[in-house]
């Protein structure tokens, strides 16, 4: 039985992985196709004057050619001319394109103000696997602000060896739903319950290891909130949690 149950594993494990790559397979074809409408869409664009129309007509051609096909109407080739035109020129990210999906793509292109700051959500796409709501998520909070207000901070020597300083400024905790005169319990039990939200906002390197984590001081007890390991750093994180203004005893 135990044999039976270890080849199963193995197969389901096989199956997925070869999914997932299909899926990769196809997303970089539909990312270079969609690259090569919105080339010629934009290319043909300037040689015509019939300005909007002629996305009319093109659009409507391809509906009569490909009955019933979608993202190829009137908005969605705009989004692919928008697309080109945005990274036509963008050396950066010439071999960063087919690696995150089209939905992420329409995020960062809509939202994203500056050239730098879609390379910064393109990168983290690609290093943390984000879905479009996880990016829309992080998008939406300003997380690119906040990283780089808390880029050039002095920092130990540990975290100075890693590529990127792990620890923000500021978090954005909006998921928690917490009532309004909510108390340090109340805030802890609200990032436990939605952990996987606290651990987008946070960083994929931590890892959960327990709330109120009990330590001995000099002979005398204490709890951590909320204890992590990070695995860049290679080390435990505590969390401190408290409501209200900090006070130099905190630490």
């Amino acid at each position: 039985m135990k044999n039976e149950v270890s080849a199963a594993g193995n197969l389901i494990q096989i199956i997925s992985k070869s999914r997932q790559n299909a899926l990769k397979k196809v997303n970089e074809e539909l990312i270079q196709m969609y690259w090569k409408v919105g080339e010629y869409l934009s290319t043909e664009s300037m040689k015509t004057s019939f300005g909007d129309a002629y996305i009319d007509t093109v659009a409507e051609e391809i509906q009569n050619a490909f009955p019933g096909i979608k993202g190829f109407n009137r908005r969605g080739l705009y989004r692919m001319k928008k697309f080109y035109e945005t990274y036509a020129d963008d050396e950066f990210v010439a071999t960063l394109l087919s690696q995150i999906s089209w939905s992420n793509h329409l995020a960062i292109i809509s939202k994203g103000k500056t050239p730098e700051e879609r390379h910064f959500y393109i990168t983290l796409c690609i290093k943390e696997d984000y879905s479009a709501r996880e990016l829309s998520r992080q998008i939406d909070s300003g997380y690119y602000e906040r990283y780089m207000l808390s880029k050039e901070k002095l920092l130990p020597e540990p975290i100075k060896g890693l590529k990127e300083n792990p620890f923000l400024d500021s978090y954005v905790m909006e998921f928690l739903d917490l009532p309004s005169n909510f108390k340090e319990p109340d805030l802890r039990k609200g990032l436990i319950r939605n952990m996987k939200d606290f651990i987008l906002e946070v960083g994929r390197d931590f890892m959960f290891i327990d709330e109120e984590f009990k330590v001995q001081v000099g002979g005398e007890d204490y709890k951590i909130d909320l204890l992590f390991f990070h695995r860049g750093l290679q080390c435990l994180v505590a969390f401190e949690l408290k409501v209200g203004k900090f006070m130099p005893e905190y630490t």
